[in-house]
């Protein structure tokens, strides 16, 4: 006679469903954390329901989802960690990838390591297996045993190449057994993947959060007495006893029950082919299932990179408890919570207005079948008057500020279309974007305010049909019950999909299943699956194993299905998963009772200004047919079944929505005014669209720099090629594509007679590409790809979309077409002007391979650079047609007129800023002699500013001039950052700003001048000038040190991140990418593995930055060794001019550059330098640090 108890502790309340001896299920609701009452809630709930008191615990089996995990690594309360890593590493977690979380960010927030302490190890293994340093054991025991004496007793082991190579890593790991730690986390056995990066933060994880969880399973075991059985849900979806139960597998171990519960109901409904939409009390996480879990191995949560296997989940800052605000012209919703104290202002302690007071006032929550759990004595109902009145406030607030007269419930639904805009585009990242048709998707609703919003969230995406499960409110603990056991191993094979490949999988694949079923014997059965890609892509897709035919055909098949075309090269196996899996037969069945005949309506209330009957769920029979409006309540939620929508329930007891009327068209603009809600929608719309484009273009891309480094934007503009939206990508770019697609415009589009000027004019199907940087390019590897939008049969475009990447090389004097030394363009590579690449539909690839391969500087991989045309061409497809979508169903007068919208948005926030900002110049110097010089005029009557660079150096006879494109994109840069507000940046931002460039000058060259430098080392320049003017912030490293190597069969670039500057109330942060640059670098791991060189060391380099009485950040220390004989270039600045400390701050230390032959011999060298380097050189680079701010 055992009770079974299936339990979610998530971070603010723990779910449980038990089943007890009799079959009969129970639900409980209790606080995670309530320490006067009980110590833990999941032994509390067991006592209570099994009515034991604090007697003995009768035989029980519990499956248990917990937050422990997570909350320790948000809260950063696991155990202290040393760090055991090759030595030239000691700062690669810190470091990562360099890139900053928030572009627009002034002072650079980056999450904390987990490591307390680290020490690098001498050893070192090359890409292929070679020891290159074998590993000195004397030296690994000492450091190893003067952490100990330290007090610390976990340990993370991570090496170069130990994933494949794992020789050194097992003896260290025996070393560390030997001095006494006790806790041994190697990154070989943690998560056996490439990428040190990754797998070194995933092992840091392990060893941090696996002694927490330790101590909570024996803390059960303990309070539970011998007689419980126990399992815990990992992020994969499998259960595992505690004795396996690691941090790495635990972050998700809650949400991934909730993915289980989705997937079984699903199924014992009839459903394949499901949405899940998970919407709680702070935020909503939605999924996707079509018969397999999809998952992850890579994530980042709590700002911790993991490479584990993870439920896909992707999470969304809006639930029931998110603010709503009326903010400058919008109808803003969330990110920021009420959290359950205060909570919504209906909760009675003086809480903000939210989305659960908007259902409250539209009669969506009814008080009356609410719990009454408010007010002083916790015995009150929800509070709708003061939902009222503060709804009124708002009301007139909007009334005030834009002269738009709207009423409560106007007010409200408008903050619901908000909230729903943002979680369908949610939906689509986890759907559309990857080739999935939801139309023809059943959307599985759950959490506690899922049922309130889920026909308006299905019907914002086309879907027709929702399901309820009658354990919805706590379906996450109800899928612990349902869940198999799993072990899981992952391990990166990259082998050829090709027969002679075959043994070496079938013998990799055996290793690993013979490793899980020795974790699981109880295994019934073993899944494989492998993870393809095209060599050099990172785009993979999960087939499962088969014959190499049928697993050619599924990946192609998938592919297509979301790029829209098939790629290039050879298809590698990138990495296999095998599970082993123990079935669980939990009984799904006898959840619901039926009542003979169903139940009255409870009464009949206003719902969104419509009378609505009120049902009891449990008063519901399989007879029932309930058209909306109409609420359905139960104990946990309410479910709102909108008006075209009707509620029946299947034999499982299921609410099954279905709209049984035709989706009523959004309206059009019912007016010129602008509508605030509308607007927020439709910038979010637009922002979406972009981010879609900029995700196809990463995963199809065949460069590293647009793949890996994510040296890349996309955006849409209007008709007239004005930025409307762009994804948060490459700063640079972003200000100067307008400047492209005009020029295409102008050179292309109708003339003062209205004919097409050059007598042809743009079709439908039309791509061009351009990299002119004197027509609206920026340098000559970064090549914009430009597709007009056609809509409704109109002879000219409506809307441009544009994608813009930098090329690996377009020819030019030095491989990666960055050459330090180029005198006039020609010389950086081939020039795309104005140039055709599709024709109405045909891709001119024979004339497009021409051009590439032609003039006395040709490009090196035309193979690539087709590929990656390609790849923008299709991110630009993507954006077409999600705005040709838009425009079909909003009408795309409205979609024209919201394009407008949202600039003068934008335009009104910079109004507003211009007077806050006072008067100001400064000049800044180049290592190269020349100089900017910049004058800031604020007229405080217009709300204008002038930002004039007369007196800068006249146009150079080097490469460092700068196109006006960019400095027009620092200005924006610049401006943005300065908004202290969720604006979107686009051409609304310089409305107010006039720019005086003189033409002739080094910013406003005249051809042929050389510009290479201009997009990336004048740019920053320009930016910390203007920030110096205006006395905002110190002077970050300014530079984006450039590093370019290639021969002919090799060729690459990097930028390298520095200090970033300081201001009046922050410390700058260390090696970070800084102002108009946030590219990635590649991963040292696949650095090595794709080209001929050794990273020797990537680290801080201490004391660089500026003193002041707030610090700059650090630079960076590089040092590269080549393999091969290679051409290397380094272009950057800051090496003799440093950057400047503000306002008493010091100085940060200048960068430097040089080589040590392999000889010893040592050869130093300038900002800008190219050198022929032979096997076994070095070059070691010294980013600059930022300036300090203030007197210390």
């Amino acid at each position: 006679m055992t009770w079974h108890f299936w339990i979610d502790r998530g971070g603010t309340f723990t779910d449980v469903v038990a089943r007890d001896p009799d079959g009969r299920l129970h639900t409980a609701k209790l606080l995670s954390s309530d320490p006067e009452r009980y110590t833990d809630a999941a032994v509390e709930a067991v006592r209570r329901l099994t009515g034991v008191g604090d007697g003995p615990i009768p035989p029980c089996s519990l499956r248990i989802g917990t937050t422990i995990a997570t909350n320790a690594l948000l809260e950063r309360k696991g155990e202290p960690v040393l760090l055991a890593v090759t030595r030239g590493f000691r700062d690669a977690i810190r470091i990562g990838t360099q890139e900053r979380p928030d572009l627009f960010a002034r002072n650079i927030r980056l999450p904390d390591p987990l490591h307390h302490d680290v020490i690098e190890i001498d050893e070192r293994m090359t890409a292929n297996g070679d020891v290159r340093v074998a590993l000195d054991e004397p030296a690994a025991r000492a450091a190893l045993q003067s952490a100990y004496g330290q007090g610390l007793r976990a340990v993370a082991i991570l090496l170069m190449h130990g994933y494949r190579y794992p020789t050194h890593e097992q003896r260290l790991a025996q070393i560390a057994a030997d001095v006494g730690f006790t806790q041994i986390s190697v990154s070989h056995d943690v998560t056996p993947l490439i990428k040190l990066v990754g797998r070194g933060d995933t092992t840091l994880a392990d060893a941090y959060l696996s002694p927490v969880l330790r101590a909570y399973v024996d803390g059960l075991h303990a309070a539970l007495g011998g007689r419980a059985d126990m399992l815990f849900m990992q992020s994969n979806g499998g259960l595992t006893p505690g004795s396996l139960f690691r941090g790495k597998d635990a972050v998700l171990s809650g949400p991934a029950g909730g993915i289980v519960g989705l997937a079984r109901t699903a199924e014992q409904a009839g459903f394949r082919d499901v949405i899940g939409f998970d919407m709680g009390g702070t935020s909503t996480d939605v999924s996707h299932y079509a018969g397999s879990y999809e998952r992850d191995n890579e994530a980042r949560v709590a700002g911790v990179r993991l490479r584990a296997p993870m439920m896909r989940i992707d999470t969304i800052a809006a639930g029931g408890g998110s603010i709503c605000t009326f903010v400058d012209g919008r109808f803003r919703v969330g990110p920021e919570s009420a959290g359950a104290v205060p909570g919504p202002a209906c909760y009675r302690r003086g809480g903000p207005l939210t989305i659960t007071d908007c259902n409250v006032m539209l009669g969506k929550i009814q008080p009356g079948f609410f719990p009454s759990l408010f007010g002083p004595n916790g015995d009150q109902p929800l509070d709708r008057d003061v939902v009222a009145q503060r709804f009124a406030t708002l009301c007139a607030q909007v009334k005030e500020e834009t002269g738009r007269v709207m009423t409560p419930r106007e007010a409200a639904e408008g903050f619901i279309a908000v909230a729903v805009a943002n979680m369908a585009n949610a939906i689509k990242r986890i759907s559309v974007a990857r080739g999935h048709d939801v139309a023809r998707y059943t959307l599985a609703s759950f959490g506690g305010a899922g049922g309130q919003h889920a026909c308006l969230v299905a019907d914002a995406l086309g879907m027709d049909r929702v399901m309820i499960h009658p354990l919805g409110g706590v379906l996450s603990a109800f899928g612990m019950g349902l869940a198999d056991r799993r072990a899981v191993r992952e391990r990166t094979l990259a082998l050829p999909l090709a027969p002679d490949a075959m043994s070496q999988l079938q013998a990799a694949l055996a290793a690993m299943e013979a490793d899980a079923r020795a974790d699981l014997p109880q295994a019934d059965r073993t899944e494989i699956l492998l993870r393809l890609r095209y060599d050099r892509t990172d785009s993979l897709f999960d087939v499962p194993l088969a014959d190499l035919p049928a697993m050619r055909a599924d990946f192609l098949a998938q592919h297509r299905a979301r790029f829209g075309f098939d790629g290039r090269g050879a298809i590698l196996i990138d990495m296999a998963r095998v599970e082993a899996i123990a079935s669980t037969r939990a009984a799904m069945d006898d959840i619901v009772f039926f009542p003979d005949a169903a139940a009255p309506p409870l009464a009949q209330v206003d719902c969104g200004g419509r009378a609505a009957p009120v049902h009891d769920r449990a008063g519901l029979n399989r007879d029932s047919d309930i058209d909306g409006p109409a609420l359905v309540i139960d104990p946990v939620s309410t479910t709102v079944v909108e008006p075209g929508w009707r509620a029946r329930v299947d034999a499982v007891g299921n609410l099954i929505l279905s709209r049984h009327q035709p989706r009523p068209a959004p309206e059009a603009s019912r007016s010129s005014g602008v509508d605030p809600v509308r607007l927020e929608v439709m910038g979010g719309l637009f922002m979406a669209i972009a981010e879609e484009m900029g995700a196809a273009l990463q995963h199809s891309a065949s460069s590293v720099n647009i793949r890996e480094r994510l040296d890349f934007s996309c955006a849409l503009f209007d008709a007239a090629g004005n930025l409307v939206a762009n994804a948060p990508h490459m700063p640079v770019h972003l200000g100067s594509m307008g400047d492209s697609i005009r020029a295409i415009l102008q050179r292309r589009g109708p003339g003062a007679d209205g004919r097409p000027i050059d007598g042809r004019g743009m079709q439908p199907g039309d791509v061009y590409a351009l990299n002119a940087p004197y027509d609206g390019g920026t340098h000559l590897p970064d090549v914009t790809v430009i597709m007009p939008v056609f809509v409704e049969g109109r002879a000219a475009p409506a809307f441009h979309v544009a994608a813009r990447g930098h090329h690996a090389d377009i020819g030019g004097i030095t491989p990666g077409s960055m050459p330090p030394g180029s005198q006039s363009v020609e010389e950086e590579g081939v020039i795309l002007d104005n140039l055709l690449v599709v024709d109405r539909g045909d891709f001119r690839e024979v004339a497009i391979r021409d051009l590439l391969g032609s003039g006395p500087y040709p490009a090196r991989n035309i193979d690539q650079n087709i590929a990656d045309l390609s790849a923008q061409i299709a991110a630009c497809a993507k954006g077409a047609s999600e705005l040709i979508r838009i425009s079909n169903e909003y009408g795309v007068d409205t979609v024209a007129a919201y394009m407008a919208h949202v600039q003068d948005q934008a335009e009104s926030a910079v109004r507003r800023l211009i007077g806050r900002l006072d008067d100001g110049s400064f000049t800044y110097a180049m290592d190269n002699g020349a100089h900017v010089k910049v004058a800031v005029a604020i007229d405080a009557d217009a709300r204008a500013a002038t930002i004039d660079f007369t007196g800068s150096s006249d146009q150079l006879p080097g490469n460092f001039n700068a196109p006006l494109s960019v400095v027009r994109a620092a200005v924006l840069y610049v401006v943005r950052t300065l908004i202290d507000e969720a604006v979107p940046m686009n051409d609304g931002c310089l409305k107010p700003i006039t720019i005086i460039v003189p033409e002739g000058s080094m910013l406003r060259p005249r051809h042929p001048a050389a510009v290479v430098a201009g997009n990336v080392e004048t740019s920053q320049v320009v930016t910390d000038a203007i920030f110096g003017a205006l006395g905002v912030m110190a002077g970050a490293q300014g530079t984006m040190n450039n590093f370019t190597y290639g021969n002919d069969r090799h060729q690459y670039y990097e930028t390298i991140a520095g200090g970033s500057g300081a201001g009046p109330d922050f410390d700058g942060a260390s090696v970070v990418q800084t102002h108009m640059t946030n590219s990635r670098l590649t991963d040292p791991e696949i650095l090595e593995t794709r080209f001929p060189v050794l990273l020797e060391e990537f680290s801080i380099r201490p004391g660089s930055g500026g003193a002041g009485r707030h610090r700059g950040g650090d630079g960076a220390v590089r040092r590269i060794r080549f393999l091969e004989d290679m051409t290397a270039g380094i272009l950057a600045n800051r090496r003799t001019v440093p950057p400047f400390g503000l306002n008493g701050g010091a100085d940060g230390a200048p960068g430097r550059n040089w080589v040590e032959r392999a000889d010893g011999t040592v050869e130093p060298l300038g900002s800008t330098a190219t050198v022929e380097l032979c096997a076994g050189d070095a070059f070691i680079i010294e980013t600059p640090g930022g300036g300090g701010f203030g007197k210390a």
